[in-house]
């Protein structure tokens, strides 16, 4: 029969824990290794050690993908709003013809959608509001502005239609298949080179 842990007992085991946590976390941090895979520096230390360590392990090889497409969608929402604003103004968003109307009126009703639910707005800019696929519909749409920064508009449908495809498994939290991490990198490569 064992003998109950005294609490002396547990305090020395609870501390030779961290100690050796922290020295993981050394070893990790010195040598840029991960020994301890899926568990971001910054985790919520509440409730990500409850997911299984295969989601976690998937989410941390998937976020890389996610930050690339963050900034992608966030660039190309940029580029379009400051070369319409160069051209048309600061109030390009409601002069006619600049947005198609179908593009206008789904992004207002997902605005009030947000109002509505009485959520912080996600923004101020009525661009912000929009999905990938509409992003390139503007850009079609106002293709005498934005020819001279792409080199083809078939080009630039073509990127726009591979990415919003490789969108799909990133923002709905689904592993991307090897083969599709390389169309990723390789239709990013054919953005930026469309834009020399």
């Amino acid at each position: 029969m064992s003998k109950p842990l005294s609490a002396a007992n547990l305090k020395s085991f609870g501390m030779t824990i961290q100690l050796v946590e922290a020295d993981i976390d050394q070893i990790e941090h010195d040598h840029q290794v991960a020994l301890r895979p899926g568990v971001p520096e910054d985790a919520d230390t509440t409730y990500y050690p409850q997911f299984d360590a295969k989601v976690r392990s998937d989410a941390v090889s998937m976020s890389h993908h996610y930050q690339l497409f963050y900034c992608l969608e966030k660039t190309i929402r940029s580029l379009i709003a400051e070369t319409l604003e160069d051209s048309k103004g600061s109030n390009w968003w409601d002069e006619s013809g600049v947005v198609p109307e179908k593009i206008h009126n789904d992004v207002a009703s997902r605005i009030k959608r947000e109002v509505d639910s009485g959520i912080t707005i996600r923004s101020e800019l009525s661009i912000d509001y929009t999905n990938f696929g509409e992003l390139g519909e503007i850009i079609k749409a106002n293709w005498d502005i934005f020819g001279g920064i792409f080199s083809s508009v078939r080009a630039m449908e073509r990127v726009l239609a591979n990415l919003n495809m490789l969108r799909g498994p990133i923002a709905h939290c689904s592993v991307l298949a090897e083969d599709e991490v390389v169309r990723l990198e390789l239709s990013l490569r054919d953005w930026f080179r469309m834009m020399e």
